[in-house]
């Protein structure tokens, strides 16, 4: 269906964008790998040479063009030298993206900069300068990898300059759509759980990966969009809802560990599998975070509370096989009944947990409700569906933090 057809697909040299210019490839399609990536990365996989092989070895036509969209100029030569190579662009994909996952305070101005610049600037800026070549295609399509966008504050309150500048790509649809309605299309895609790529290696750290999909998800929900007629349009499109309603059945092929509990995405509170969290989240919206009431109760008051009784079993469950497997020492600052500074030391000697900081520094900051600590000590709530729905704030070490998940699941039974 894309044979012929020209895609420029911004951050086309690995992840996600490599995966929808593989499967247009297949069609036969033109890709214009819009990238940054020209000489190997030290930590990062591939170039735009390296995946400009890979589109030809898969059956289309490459253009590699480094391309970094926080730089005008470079988006319009880029642009130019894609209609002198191809003779026009059919679609355009939005795919690059800059993450910090950072609370005001500690998000630097060069952060701020970033994300504005790449997520929304480059969005806006490479969407203007495909127009008016996109208008004289047949079926043109521009597709930003971006989110509906939901104002529930929880999206807001732990990562401010990310969310907006993610929600500044959903607007850019809300606009051009209108704008453009009758000549391109303009639609949005999120998927609906966490997709593998460097990127969230980076955030969640090793072994994330079982809780993801792969690329390949996004690329087939892109693929059907992007075959779709232009008046397909102002759509913000998760990549599940979109393919269960083309068909497709069976979802462990696009996962990395099929039966593995998956991440949600961010963004998205309308579904969860934890139905204790839908009241929570609804509330949360009325109530500020988590409708939690910070209480100064007196330390005995403490002593008596769920959390309390939380850590007197956990005290008792600690193993010196949990110590030497862990190695790491967990704070938990903890809000409304039974708060404060708690700890989990399963480093030191035979391991202990308690009130107050613990004996060494921490490893891993936890902040959280009373109420969400005992439900994530009980098994009904998952930390990492905690964290990614912004119930859960870590500072430190994330791959200690996944750690202590799988502890979770054997101290469950006796909790």
């Amino acid at each position: 269906k894309l044979a012929g057809c020209t895609l420029f697909i911004t951050g086309a040299s690995r992840g996600i964008g490599k995966a929808i210019a593989l499967k247009a490839a297949k069609d036969g399609a033109n890709i214009v790998i819009a990238a940054k990536t020209a000489e190997p990365h030290p930590t990062l996989p591939g170039t735009i040479y390296t995946a400009a092989e890979e589109i030809e070895a898969a059956g289309g036509k490459a253009l590699p063009c480094i391309v970094n969209v926080r730089d005008e100029q470079q988006i319009i030569n880029a642009v130019e030298k894609a209609v002198r190579t191809f003779g026009g662009i059919d679609i355009l994909v939005n795919n690059a993206s800059a993450i910090s996952l950072t609370g005001t305070l500690e998000t630097e101005t060069k952060k701020v900069n970033l994300m504005m610049d790449v997520n929304v600037r480059g969005t806006y800026f490479t969407s203007k300068t495909c127009l008016p070549h996109l208008r004289k295609s047949r079926n043109p399509h521009i597709l930003n990898l971006s989110p509906p966008m939901n104002l529930n504050p929880m999206w807001f309150k732990n990562h401010c300059a990310y969310t907006i500048s993610k929600y500044g790509m959903s607007m850019c649809v809300l606009g051009m759509a209108e704008e453009f309605r009758g000549e391109v299309a303009v639609n949005a895609l999120w998927p609906k759980t966490a997709i593998h790529t460097a990127a969230m290696d980076m955030l969640g750290g090793s072994g994330i990966e079982k809780q993801c999909r792969k690329t390949d998800i996004l690329a087939d929900a892109a693929y059907c969009i992007l075959t779709k007629p232009k008046t397909f349009t102002g759509n913000f499109i998760i990549d599940e809802v979109l393919l269960r309603e083309e068909g497709v059945k069976d979802f462990d092929v696009y996962a990395i560990a099929p039966g593995h509990p998956l991440i949600p995405d961010f963004f998205l509170d309308t579904e969860t599998d934890m139905r204790s969290m839908k009241q929570d989240r609804y509330g949360a919206q009325h109530e500020g975070a988590d409708g939690v009431k910070v209480n100064t109760e007196s330390a005995s008051a403490k002593q008596s509370s769920p959390v309390a009784e939380t850590f007197r079993v956990i005290q008792g469950a600690i193993s010196e096989e949990f110590v030497r497997t862990t190695q790491g020492v967990f704070q938990f600052e903890l809000s409304g009944d039974g708060g404060g500074t708690w700890y989990i030391d399963l480093k030191t000697k035979s391991g202990s947990a308690g009130f107050g900081k613990p004996p060494v520094p921490a490893d891993v900051v936890m902040s959280l409700s009373s109420a969400n600590f005992v439900k994530m000590f009980t098994g009904k709530l998952k930390p990492t569906l905690a964290f990614m729905s912004g119930k859960l704030k870590i500072k430190g070490n994330m791959a200690l933090a996944i750690k202590l998940e799988k502890m979770l699941t054997q101290l469950n039974s006796k909790l």
